[in-house]
């Protein structure tokens, strides 16, 4: 297993995202850490880590108090005695589907906020920690938004590109301790929480929209969690030891230039 010996934490692990993503740093051998707001999501991410014969410890922690989040890695580390893996993956509220000319100065700073603020906490907090142990990884995830001109994605697009710009900043800093930063920017997976609940509520709405979305794509699919959990497991290993300050991309090819023109010869 790639990630033997190796504790991880995760902000945001009871969403179906970071959960995914927990249950492949898990299955890779990690020791899991795992917190989140709701206690109850995270204990049955956990839950099913264990029973895959897994490591994982759940706490309740929120990843926008930089007190919490300091108190919780000074306990981590004196029970575990170090940190290699952080990985940030709540959710914030996000207005969308309105033009920027339209939407209100509150819901298009308030993911931007929300997005830096978080990240900084958590970052900044495993970074100390890292640059004292000389290793360790510090993940994020934005989506293709912080790589294109999107329309109607709000503050949003502007929240992606903004996580990416300060984890480049920050590989730039750290990467002296021996400590690596690196962004994974994703598409929308249609078998996320979000998306099936779209799907789900307006199913006629919903299948135009992925159609489109696949469309766009390169590849004419869109990622799945299991694609970017994957990516984070590659990332979190040494094999991706040399790989520091830079996004990389996991939309099937959407930010790499749209590509509904492109279509398949019968």
């Amino acid at each position: 297993m790639i990630l033997q010996n190796k504790n991880a934490v995760i902000y945001g692990a009871g969403g179906s995202l970071g959960g995914a993503v927990a249950k492949a740093l898990a299955a890779a051998g990690a020791r899991i850490f795992l917190t989140g707001r709701n206690i109850s999501s995270v204990q049955k991410v956990a839950e099913e880590i264990l029973a895959s014969g897994g490591l994982a410890e759940p706490v309740q922690v929120d990843a926008l108090d930089e007190k919490a989040v300091n108190n919780y890695l000074d306990k981590m580390v004196k029970q575990a005695g170090k940190i290699d893996i952080s990985f940030n993956a709540i959710g914030v509220p996000v207005v969308q589907n309105i033009p920027l000319v339209d939407i209100s100065v509150n819901d298009f700073i308030s993911p931007v906020t929300s997005v830096l603020k978080s990240h900084f906490i958590t970052s900044i907090a495993a970074g100390k920690i890292m640059m004292k142990q000389g290793s360790g990884i510090i993940l994020s995830l934005t989506a293709t938004p912080g790589g294109i001109g999107y329309p109607y994605t709000g503050g949003f697009a502007p929240a992606c590109s903004a996580l990416e710009s300060f984890s480049r900043n920050l590989a730039a800093e750290l990467g002296v301790y021996g400590v690596r930063v690196v962004n994974m920017r994703s598409g929308g997976s249609p078998d996320s929480k979000v998306f099936k609940q779209a799907i789900d509520n307006n199913p006629e709405i919903m299948e135009p929209i992925l159609r489109n979305m696949e469309a766009d794509t390169m590849l004419k699919k869109l990622p799945l969690m299991a694609d970017i959990a994957n990516l984070a497991v590659f990332l979190s290993s040494d094999m991706a030891g040399k790989i520091t300050g830079v996004t990389v991309d996991v939309t099937c090819g959407t930010t790499a230039g749209l590509n509904y023109r492109a279509v398949p010869k019968a």
